[in-house]
């Protein structure tokens, strides 16, 4: 007989967002030692995804093992000390002892794409290994609008295991990048995750854009409105709600005012940057 997965659950609140959820659920009895230190990493990797990067860099000290030492980077680049942290990433990627890591390779993978370094990301993480290294892959192909190696991951994960949770979330992140009838499709798999699972502010927000794509702007509102309930702060319910707005003729200023207070890095705040010194500029040539 298979031996039951005990890690199951707490992966899935993981990959759908559900990330207190995650850490308040990760009391797992029953784990040999392999299975602990993977626990730990989500739990870890839990607390940055809520923004609680001292609290990660603080609990992992240098004795920890390398995946958990790989999370405290990713905590270490996002807390700001970004060169720091990319120093000591290539430094253990060099390292033939540990560079093979694949919760190193992948957290490589997930810096050098906030990086957008896709070409440095890709070098760590192309050769896969683990589903949650091909779902990178889709999301860093998606980035690099080439939708086409990214459905040759999805093929991948889809023969692994079709019915895993980041197969069916990668599934849809490339239904809306190639959009048209596939975004319906992109729905479902949203719909079905919010009547198997507890409402994430992904799963809403996985919604919402699809709704925005086929043109129903006011249910897209209702449910990032429900996701802003859970997280006010959270950045993609935030850049939703400002295009969503948009289209429905609402002001969407204030969603941007506090998109720049918690968020200054975003790409909708640089992109809102960048219009608004053109616009000066173009005054400024015909004034």
């Amino acid at each position: 007989m298979a031996t039951p997965d005990l890690l199951f659950n707490l992966r899935n609140l993981f990959y759908l967002g559900a990330y207190q959820a995650a850490i308040n659920n990760s009391d797992v009895p029953g784990l040999d030692a392999d299975a602990a230190a993977e626990r730990d990493s989500i739990v870890f990797r839990s607390y940055v995804a809520l923004g609680s990067y001292q609290l990660v860099i603080s609990e992992i000290d240098s004795s920890a093992a390398t995946p958990l030492q790989a999370v405290k980077l990713l905590a270490m680049y996002l807390s700001g000390d970004k060169e720091g942290a990319i120093a000591s990433l290539k430094e253990w990627l060099s390292d033939s002892a540990i560079g093979s890591n694949p919760v190193l390779r992948l957290i490589a993978g997930i810096i050098f794409m906030h990086e957008q370094d896709y070409t440095e990301a890709l070098k760590h993480t192309h050769s896969g290994g683990t589903l949650d290294l091909h779902a990178l892959n889709v999301q860093i192909f998606i980035k690099m609008h080439r939708s086409d190696y990214a459905e040759k991951q999805l093929k991948i994960m889809q023969q692994i295991d079709e019915d895993h949770t980041l197969t069916q979330l990668a599934n849809a992140w490339l239904d809306i990048a190639v959009g048209g009838s596939k975004i319906r499709e992109a729905y479902l798999i949203f719909q079905d995750f919010a009547e198997k699972y507890p409402m994430t502010g992904m799963v809403l927000n996985g919604k919402a854009v699809c709704c925005m794509h086929m043109g129903s702007f006011d249910e897209a509102e209702t449910l990032l409105l429900e996701a802003l309930n859970k997280d006010a702060k959270d950045p993609e319910t935030l850049a939703n709600l400002i295009v969503c707005n948009l289209h429905l003729g609402k002001p969407s200023s204030r969603y941007l005012s506090q998109l720049k207070l918690s968020h200054p890095d975003h790409v909708l705040v640089k992109r809102a940057a960048s219009a608004e010194d053109t616009f000066e500029r173009a005054l400024q040539a015909v004034a």
